[in-house]
């Protein structure tokens, strides 16, 4: 079963949700080299409702934000990463920096962003919570990221 949906699939899938009184959860990134902390935060993140949406960032989004030489793993196969994951419950892949337009189509119950993100500066928050949802934060376990692994691995091949 494909999990990875395009806006239009998620908007019909999300009303059928709001019909069956499921809570949604959203959250976004870029999750280029997948580690222990992206996981760790994606289950957090599904802990706080019934189905979990993953918003991925395109690569040109990616290229606009982290540079031209990212991202590392092409946006279908980070999208099919993601989808694999056991609290992942659907995947969607946008073009723009933010996800604002997915979050205004879907109104998440839910809009989770990691604790490096202060909640006034969180995209979406204020639709989410003028529908009667919820921003929230969590907390990073490990210093883990793509970045410091991208830096290792150069390190180690420089020797």
């Amino acid at each position: 079963m494909n999990y990875v949906k395009n806006i239009d699939e998620l908007t019909v899938i999300r009303n059928d949700l709001k019909r069956q009184n499921k809570k949604v959860v959203f959250t976004n990134g870029v999750f280029d080299i997948l580690h222990a902390g992206h996981v760790d935060y994606i289950t957090k993140a599904k802990e706080k409702g019934d189905v979990l949406i993953v918003g991925v960032n395109s690569d040109s989004s990616v290229r606009r934000i982290k540079g031209e030489l990212r991202p590392v793993v092409p946006q279908h196969e980070r999208a099919f990463i993601i989808s694999s994951l056991k609290p992942v419950d659907y995947v969607v892949i946008f073009e723009e920096d933010t996800p604002q337009e997915i979050i205004n189509k879907l109104i998440p119950d839910v809009l989770v962003k990691g604790a490096d993100w202060s909640i006034e500066k969180i995209v979406g928050r204020e639709i989410v919570e003028a529908n009667g949802g919820k921003v929230e934060t969590i907390k990073f376990v490990n210093d883990q990221s793509t970045t410091n692994i991208i830096k290792t691995v150069l390190e180690r091949f420089k020797k």
